[in-house]
């Protein structure tokens, strides 16, 4: 009795990277896993290889933080030759039954699109009403699949079987693309730690006019949308020119940084629509649809891409400020 809400979250903090670390040793059992189905997989011509990547990725995410960060890196390039001499491919995955499907379709209906509306809904309700520090939106999403996983299961009335053969089929048909946005992302912090974040920052200001809110606003906007075209991934884009063009020409100008960071990020993901470098986005589509066109999902998102790129200018310049 006469325990706060404040004392609550005090209480709750220290457990929350033990909670975001049992989300990863989870993603990692799910890699191992399909790592055991690829090697006993006979009919792969590369089953070790791949049998090999799926584990060394399931490590990675399981066992990250305890074992040394130098053993990390080795393994993460392990997974990279193996990529880079055709060592990993799709195999063997459960069948779907055509039929069944049909009439599972045919009986649920529209309630299938009900765990992905969970999914939104509870990552952002328990990440407003449980304030575990900077981790909460993780955890958030972590706590929110895991419920919106229970809800597609009662829904379809699912065996834990189908959960694990869907699993493992999402996992190599996504194939060696699904590591790429945690890859970029880190390749956005060591951009940002070898001041790549100053060198933008010393280029744009040559002829963006001190004091220009709408310059700066475009400049930020823009940069993040071609930097996410060479990087592929928003997040790797962010912190560098947040660093270099975010902060000196909008930040530090009265914008607001919690609306222009979110504008920012968005306005990143508008690259992402726009390049084959988002291979996770934009090719693997291809590959799964079997277009014949490689940038057919490119052109097709071009022009919303566009329309919001100008929507995210004009919506930074007259909210952020």
């Amino acid at each position: 009795m006469g325990k706060t809400y404040a004392d609550f979250v005090e209480f709750m903090t220290p457990f929350a990277g033990n909670i975001l670390e049992f989300f990863y040793i989870l993603v990692g059992l799910s890699l191992i896993m399909t790592a055991v189905r690829a090697f006993r997989d006979k009919s792969n011509s590369v089953r070790i290889g791949t049998a090999i990547f799926w584990l060394l990725l399931g490590v990675v995410f399981a066992l990250g933080n305890y074992i040394p960060f130098m053993i990390d890196g080795i393994l993460i390039l392990v997974m990279g030759a193996l990529t880079l001499f055709k060592q990993v491919k799709l195999g063997k995955v459960a069948d779907i039954d055509e039929e069944k499907s049909e009439k599972a379709a045919a009986r649920i209906g529209g309630k299938i699109f009900l765990p992905c509306v969970s999914l939104a809904l509870f990552a952002v309700v328990i990440s407003q009403i449980a304030p575990f520090g900077p981790l909460s939106g993780q955890i958030g999403i972590g706590i929110a699949a895991i419920l919106s996983l229970l809800i597609a299961m009662i829904i379809t009335k699912a065996k834990p079987k189908v959960i694990l053969d869907d699993t493992d089929r999402m996992l190599q048909q996504v194939g060696t693309t699904g590591i790429l946005p945690q890859l970029l992302a880190a390749l956005g912090v060591i951009f940002n730690a070898a001041g790549v974040g100053t060198v933008i920052s010393n280029a744009i200001s040559g002829f963006v006019p001190d004091g220009n809110r709408l310059i700066g606003v475009i400049a930020y906007c823009l940069g993040m949308v071609i930097f996410t075209m060479i990087m592929g991934n928003g997040f790797a884009a962010f912190t560098v020119i947040t660093a270099g063009i975010g902060v000196p020409f909008v930040i530090s100008q009265g914008a607001d940084p919690v609306i222009a960071g979110a504008l920012a990020m968005t306005a990143g993901f508008c690259g992402t629509l726009l390049t084959p470098m988002a291979a996770n986005f934009n090719a693997l589509p291809v590959a799964l649809l079997e277009m014949k066109d490689n940038n057919a999902v490119i052109k097709a998102q071009a022009p919303i891409a566009f329309i919001m790129i100008l929507l995210h200018i004009g919506l930074m310049y007259f909210w952020a400020f």
